[in-house]
């Protein structure tokens, strides 16, 4: 990834960042640095917690900020010849956004639709040609069980006349800082999130340590005693969100620049 304008977190400086602020020690065996306690039955525990730890922070901020650096163009999927369904891999996306198709270097976009739409205008597969229009149908339960769908399946109108190559476009998540926790890259190698958002994931991971702490209550019970991560947390995650809004050009007045708070034009 490119230098970024901040203090990137990498594993090993988020790891002593937890710690700094949850006041446990570390410890670094193989180049990765690790939580502890002083108690040798405290390895399992930490091992066990920081991979958790970095889901609950990482999942929640994707969540709660809809980014631009979530957003994904693939290629490689296809309709079938008689069919209007469309099967994509549960794995390449949280969201599908836009779906298109490409005949020679054309390519045209298709309008999403309920699929009860298709259903009524399509109700059977006699009925070809190009795809005009799709909609999210669910997911195929065929080969793993309801648990654990292994496609998303997406129709389209009408059914195909010929296979036409699609052009999908959505939102994916972002790898954890987790898979840097080994020798060669712990000190080295930062994530979006850690780069870009380390405020962030630091509050967040201190939310869910705060429950492993027993801790979650301290702030109200007494106020003096300690920071609310989840507080801070909050104060933050509205600075990010005007941010990424201005990156979106959902701004004041639909531009990229920050709510002025007053004269604002009408859209």
């Amino acid at each position: 990834m490119t230098t970024p304008n901040t203090t990137p977190l990498t594993y090993n400086g988020y790891v002593s960042q937890i710690a700094t602020l949850a006041i446990y020690q570390t410890t670094t065996v193989n180049g990765v640095v690790t939580l502890t306690s002083g108690s040798p039955s405290d390895a399992a525990f930490f091992t066990n917690l920081i991979p958790q730890m970095l889901n609950y922070a990482e999942l929640r901020i994707q969540r709660d900020l809809d980014l631009l650096a979530l957003e994904t163009t693939k290629t490689g999927y296809t309709t079938t010849i008689g069919s209007k369904s469309v099967q994509i891999p549960i794995d390449d996306f949280v969201t599908i956004q836009t779906i298109s198709y490409t005949s020679n270097t054309t390519k045209s976009p298709l309008l999403p639709v309920s699929k009860v739409y298709i259903q009524n205008v399509w109700p059977d597969d006699s009925v070809k040609g190009a795809p005009v229009v799709w909609a999210v149908i669910g997911g195929d339960t065929g080969t793993s069980g309801p648990e654990y769908p292994t496609y998303w399946v997406i129709l389209v109108g009408p059914a195909s006349d010929v296979t036409y190559s699609l052009v999908v476009t959505g939102t994916t998540r972002i790898p954890t800082l987790y898979q840097y926790a080994t020798q060669a890259n712990a000190g080295v190698n930062s994530t979006f999130i850690s780069a870009y958002l380390p405020d962030l994931l630091i509050m967040a991971s201190m939310i869910y340590l705060s429950g492993a702490q027993r801790d979650f209550g301290r702030a109200s019970d007494d106020p003096q005693m300690a920071v609310s991560y989840e507080s801070q947390y909050q104060t933050l995650l509205e600075g990010a969100k005007r941010e990424n809004y201005r990156a979106r050009w959902q701004g004041a007045a639909w531009s990229s620049a920050s709510q002025p708070p007053a004269a604002t034009p009408n859209r």
